[in-house]
């Protein structure tokens, strides 16, 4: 089963950073504003990257580095 790392543009410019098993599934709850938190607030969401990975455990590793990097940094990765 694949994990994936996706990066969101929220409405406010901002980037928010997760991980997932099911990138659909996700998204379209995000989208609901399902997921109460940062994103529920900030809609609507644009999905700007997403990367594939074998275990959750890199997905986790690649959210956290994604989520130390500053603004620009991630702007030149998107």
């Amino acid at each position: 089963m694949p994990f994936y790392v996706y990066i969101l543009k929220c409405a406010d410019g901002s980037y928010y950073t997760g991980h997932t098993d099911n990138m659909e599934l996700r998204l379209a709850q995000h989208n609901r504003g399902e997921i109460p938190g940062y994103t529920a607030s900030r809609m609507p969401l644009a999905l700007v990257y997403v990367e594939t990975f074998p275990s959750r455990d890199e997905a986790f590793r690649a959210e956290r580095q994604i989520k130390g990097w500053s603004r620009r940094k991630k702007e030149a990765f998107i």
